[in-house]
């Protein structure tokens, strides 16, 4: 029987980072991966290809909408290759998991390929497709099993029609018209593909605003940016049956009166979260407690009530992102070899990739009117910035939130051209404590989009943008 003293199960961004600081860190590492390619929902079918299709079809979107303008003319008719389309994102995908396999050989983990599930508190058995069940001895063990995507009690999901993010990854076809029940991230990045290639998008959303859990002033900016690109938006709507007849789906829900209002389209993607995944895990085998939402409960430690198992990311409590994940996997491993490692939950970024990007770190407005803190907005408009005119992407803002009385950032939200890379400078501002007032006397680069964010703070400063 091998034996290590660390196994982690599950290779998605916060397994395959916690396997490479343990191993860096001197513990034999062995990691457990029940598909077939290393990378988890994030490489295989979450962040990375949705990027890739982002990509493709905003590529395809300038293409027709914007070329002229830019002085470009392309003669004959512009045409969608989805196949090719999804062939490209296909090839992101396995060079990306390759990487991560590169990874493992590069710092000697082992690596295996079955659903790992725990025998006991120190032994986990690998079974194989092909029907072989190893065992091997690890004195700790990382839970990094991640998350599935959640569904409606009374929805059927065939995946053919009414799907899943994973499924709308790998369209034959371009909807006529995609039904989309959430307006969360996930929902909205995949019916802004979809409505660039072509496509008729509703959102059906519950809540009286999309992206709920940002800001509210980025809500409604995102929400007027995507009206303007012909996506429509049903909000306060309660979905209560989803039927597919042929290739025909039928939404019903509940409007804000509590009127019935049926949507019917040719696909359905079902975006409503997120549920923590175990399955196949026998957490009961090693005594590891579980949440009543399926989580696995840990201490600030990420430790379970078993004091030699881990768990980390999507499977415990928290925002359910790829880099809070490896922040997590790289906490335990540190940990695990004494050291004092620390995440400040605050200061985890949020992004949408949409266009324009949604980015927002620390506290929204709502949040600090409810906590009683008297604070003070610095906001200032892209389409004001010469770089953003440039490049005719004028959309969007950077709202800056200080505290009054110590002018110490609280809050950074922005929406706007590569908004999901300047979010950064937002938290490194605040992992600093830096004031309104440093992030305002910073030096940025003109023309940027990143002058927004020094703007945004004169503004919350002393009410002094130079450029409105």
């Amino acid at each position: 029987m091998n034996q290590y003293d660390v196994a982690v199960i599950g290779s998605g961004p916060g397994g395959y980072v916690a396997a490479i600081r343990c191993a860096q860190l001197g513990m034999k590492t062995a990691i457990i991966e029940k598909y077939a390619t290393l990378g988890g929902t994030c490489l295989n079918v979450g962040c990375i290809p949705s990027k890739a299709l982002l990509d493709s079809s905003h590529h395809y979107e300038d293409a027709v909408k914007h070329f002229e303008e830019h002085g470009i003319d392309i003669p004959g008719e512009v045409k969608v290759n989805i196949e090719q389309m999804i062939a490209r994102k296909q090839g992101v995908v396995d060079q990306t998991t390759k990487g991560v396999q590169f990874l493992m050989d590069k710092n000697k983990i082992d690596v295996y390929q079955g659903l790992g599930s725990f025998k006991d508190a120190t032994h986990i058995n690998i079974d194989s497709e092909g029907g072989k069940t190893e065992t091997i001895e690890a004195k700790h063990t990382i839970i990094a099993t991640g998350s599935k995507p959640s569904t409606l009690p009374f929805i059927k999901l065939d995946k053919e029609r009414i799907i899943t993010s994973t499924e709308a990854l790998e369209l034959k076809e371009i909807p006529k018209h995609m039904i989309v029940i959430g307006g969360g991230v996930i929902g909205l990045e995949l019916g802004q593909v979809y409505k660039r290639l072509g496509a008729e998008v509703s959102v059906v959303e519950f809540m009286d605003r999309i992206i709920p859990g940002m800001d509210g002033g980025l809500s409604k900016e995102l929400m007027k940016s995507l009206k303007k690109q012909k996506m429509k938006f049903h909000l306060s709507h309660k979905v209560k049956s989803v039927e597919r007849k042929g290739d025909e789906v039928i939404v019903k829900a509940d409007d804000k009166k509590g009127q019935e209002v049926t949507f019917t389209g040719d696909y359905c993607l079902v975006s409503v979260g997120r549920r923590p995944y175990t399955d196949g895990l026998n957490t009961e085998a090693a005594g590891v407690k579980l949440d009543d939402r399926g989580r696995v409960e840990v201490n600030e430690h990420l430790q379970t009530n078993v004091s030699n198992i881990y768990a980390i990311g999507d499977v415990v409590r928290g925002a359910m992102l790829a880099h809070k994940a490896e922040e997590e996997g790289t906490l335990v491993a540190e940990y695990l070899a004494g050291q004092k490692p620390h995440i400040n939950y605050n200061l985890i970024p949020g992004v949408v990739y949409t266009w324009p990007e949604v980015a927002a770190v620390g506290q929204t407005e709502e949040q600090l009117k409810e906590a009683g803190v008297d604070y003070k907005v610095g906001q200032f408009p892209m389409r004001a910035l010469g770089r953003a005119r440039a490049s005719m992407d004028i959309d969007g803002f950077v709202k800056i939130l200080a505290d009054k009385a110590t002018d110490e950032v609280l809050g950074v939200h922005m929406i706007g051209a590569r908004c999901a890379d300047l979010i950064t400078e937002g938290v490194t501002a605040m992992e600093f404590r830096a004031s309104a007032e440093d992030m305002a006397r910073m030096s940025h680069a003109h023309p940027t989009y990143a002058e927004a964010v020094k703007e945004a703070a004169l503004a919350a400063t002393e009410n002094r943008p130079i450029h409105i």
